[in-house]
């Protein structure tokens, strides 16, 4: 007679053998790795099509670009324009950054901007906002940065097709701090890079606008104002003007000068920004590759054609001299009376 043998739920869990069990252990083991494995990859897959996603927005319309690989921090920064006016043509896949230079006059601002238009792939377009009909308002301000960052604003520094960074310069004075709060929301929202401009010495700054103000009501130049020169005979004829500094004014123009640029620093402190102080620029060309950089520009030798007017001591600048000496001494502005 044939016995039947009941089966038990907890038989299931019975290894018969050694061998069984080495078999059992080695299976688990290896679906563990492949879930590991394959959840690594999965997460590193999704990362990269992220990545891929943000750029290939620009890809969809245009031709077949290929791109290289950019940190995550800066896609917001690159961009790629459709221009009204002209065709990018095959320059349509290389991507532009925004940029703004914040100064004050008589900074150094002009000097450095023809260092960057000498690059090839750089247009900066000057004092957009010079004319106040361009600064009414900030709505007015945002329109014709839209303009600019599109491609579509005219300028002798226009470059077009292949340009890597587009941007212009910025006086604090002409609607920067005014609006500095939508200002600060479109660089953000927008990814516009903000250049920081300063002189250390503002007493020197006092010295190139009085001789600058001079040269506007004077023209000893053939009857022409020219705020930069090109020249060395240029800057000899400018440089024999000696301004006399007003003393009542003096103290007061600096602390208003310092104040100035102190609040341009705290308003686009959010912004993506570096800063700069003309003496550094002028004492150590390394700071060009530092911009270079902050652009994401190809490195390459900036120069500049224009030729500095006031140079050596200012005991040889200032007319009376010995009255600023005298009013500066115990100040926390003495610092200015020595050399840079």
């Amino acid at each position: 007679m044939e016995i039947i043998k009941l089966w038990k739920p907890q038989d299931l869990f019975v290894i018969k053998s050694p061998k069984q069990s080495l078999r059992l252990v080695l299976l688990v083991f290896a679906v563990v790795c492949g879930i590991y494995i394959l959840s690594m990859c999965i997460n590193q897959t999704s990362n990269y099509l992220l990545q891929a996603k943000s750029l290939s927005i620009h890809v969809i319309n245009r031709h077949t670009c290929h791109y290289p690989i950019f940190q995550e921090e800066d896609i917001h920064y690159l961009h790629f324009p459709k221009p009204q006016t002209f065709s990018r043509e095959e320059c349509a896949c290389n991507p532009v950054r925004f940029f703004a230079i914040l100064s004050m006059q008589r900074s150094g601002s002009g000097w450095f901007e023809t260092l960057l238009n000498s690059h090839i792939n750089v247009s900066s377009n000057g004092e957009i906002f010079g004319a106040k009909s361009r600064r009414t308002n900030a709505s007015v301000i945002l329109d014709i940065m839209d303009n600019v960052f599109n491609l579509d604003w005219v300028s002798s520094s226009s470059k077009n097709e292949c340009s890597a960074a587009i941007g212009f310069k910025w006086m604090l004075n002409q609607g920067a701090l005014e609006y500095h709060e939508e200002i600060v929301d479109y660089f953000n929202r927008r990814g516009v890079s903000a250049i920081l401009l300063f002189r250390r010495n503002l007493l020197r700054r006092v010295i190139s606008l009085l001789a600058n103000s001079y040269d506007k009501d004077a023209k000893p130049l053939n009857g022409t104002h020219k705020s930069h020169t090109h020249s060395p005979y240029e800057a000899e004829v400018l440089a024999k003007y000696k301004p006399e500094v007003n003393m009542s004014l003096l103290i007061p123009n600096l602390r208003h000068a310092q104040r100035k640029a102190n609040r341009a620093l705290e308003c686009f402190k959010s912004t993506r920004h570096i800063l700069l102080y003309y003496e550094d620029i002028v004492q150590n060309r390394t700071k060009l590759a530092d911009v270079q950089e902050f652009l994401g520009l190809p490195q390459r030798e900036l120069r500049s054609g224009q030729v500095k007017i006031h140079k050596g001591p200012l005991s040889q600048q200032i007319k009376n001299w010995d009255e600023v000496q005298k009013k500066l001494k115990g100040t926390p502005y003495e610092t200015f009376l020595k050399e840079d």
